[in-house]
């Protein structure tokens, strides 16, 4: 009984040492590799796609639209959570630019002379690599945000 009492406080202990806003090392490592499970996959689908250069264009366009755009979109979402200004027309660019990938992506794929397996392997590639680069900035930013209060 002894061993399990030393053993809770020691993790009290642990638990109220660190931060609790602060993302963990296994959250940060997992946000990483979706983004680039996502992303390689896309783009590997791309390079071995039958398609003409100029739609294999299209799509790793739609691929860097889309994940600047969300980025955009959870700092600015981030920012007015914390009281930071952000413009209204700058909120509203982020949200439409991120809308329009996803809708450029789904035109272009429902438009697309792929087999129906092919169109699902790529909007579930761009949904894991954007999930991926939301997640990413915001570890950043909470990480960025505990830096900075501990060196107040």
């Amino acid at each position: 009984m002894e061993t399990v009492k030393i053993n809770n406080e020691e993790n009290k202990k642990q638990l109220s040492a660190r931060n609790p806003l602060k993302p963990t090392p296994a959250f940060i490592g997992a946000s990483w590799i979706v983004l680039f499970t996502g992303t390689i996959s896309y783009c590997v689908g791309l390079w071995n796609a039958a398609m003409q250069l100029n739609e294999k264009g299209y799509y790793f366009t739609i691929l860097l639209f889309g994940l600047f755009a969300v980025i955009s979109v959870q700092k600015t979402v981030r920012d007015k959570a914390e009281g930071l200004e952000v413009t209204e027309l700058y909120y509203g660019l982020a949200w439409f630019a991120t809308i329009a990938s996803i809708t450029l992506l789904v035109i272009g794929l429902l438009n697309a002379e792929l087999l129906l397996s092919e169109k699902g392997f790529y909007g579930v590639s761009f949904i894991l690599a954007v999930y991926g680069a939301i997640a990413v900035q915001k570890n950043t930013r909470d990480a960025k945000l505990i830096e900075d209060q501990n060196k107040l």
